[in-house]
C-alpha cells in the first residue's frame, strides 16, 4: 500500500553514494552524565576521568576518545546508515585534540571507497569521518568500513 512512499530517516543505499560525497551529522553537547555513564559501563575508571581534582596535562573534564567516537557513531546510526547498515568491518581511530564535558561535537562523513559485492545487492563502503568541536577544530578522525545494503529496486 505505501511501498512507493519514501521512508523518513533511512540512510542512502550504496548505489546512491558517490566517492567524495559528504554529509554532516547533527551536533551533540557532551554532558557530565554522558561521561559518568560511559566510564561506568565500560570500566574506564581512569583517575583522569573520575577525579575532578586531578591536575593533569588536559584542563577541564576530559572524556575518552572512545566516548567521542561512540557518540558520533550514534548520530551516524540514527541518520546516515539507518536501515542500510549491515555490518561493521573495520575502524581506525585517530584522536587529534582533547574533548571535554561541555564540548559540542559533530562530524563530516565522506565516502572514500565503494566496492559492490558479487552477490546480495550489497557493497563495502569506506568512509572518512572528521569529528569537529564547537570551534570547528578537528578533534578526532577515523576511517570506517561497513557493509551497506543496496536498493531493492536495483537488485
Amino acid at each position: 500500500m505505501d511501498a512507493d512512499i519514501q521512508q523518513a530517516g533511512r540512510g542512502a543505499y550504496w548505489q546512491d553514494l558517490k566517492v567524495g560525497g559528504k554529509v554532516k551529522t547533527f551536533r551533540r553537547t557532551i554532558t557530565e552524565t554522558d561521561l559518568v555513564n560511559f566510564i561506568s559501563c565500560t570500566g574506564m575508571l581512569e583517575t583522569l576521568f573520575v577525579d575532578t581534582t586531578y591536575q593533569g596535562a588536559i584542563s577541564g573534564r576530559p572524556v575518552p576518545a572512545a566516548l567521542t567516537f561512540s557518540l558520533i557513531e550514534g548520530l551516524i546510526f540514527q541518520t546516515v546508515i539507518q536501515g542500510v547498515g549491515l555490518a561493521l568491518l573495520d575502524v581506525s581511530i585517530h584522536p587529534k585534540l582533547p574533548v571535554r564535558v561541555g564540548d559540542t561535537i559533530r562530524a563530516v562523513v565522506e565516502t572514500a571507497k565503494l566496492r559492490p559485492t558479487s552477490k546480495g545487492n550489497r557493497a563495502i563502503v569506506t568512509s572518512h569521518v572528521a569529528v569537529l568541536n564547537q570551534n570547528d577544530e578537528i578533534v578526532l578522525t577515523y576511517e570506517v568500513t561497513r557493509m551497506q545494503a543496496g536498493d531493492p529496486a536495483k537488485a
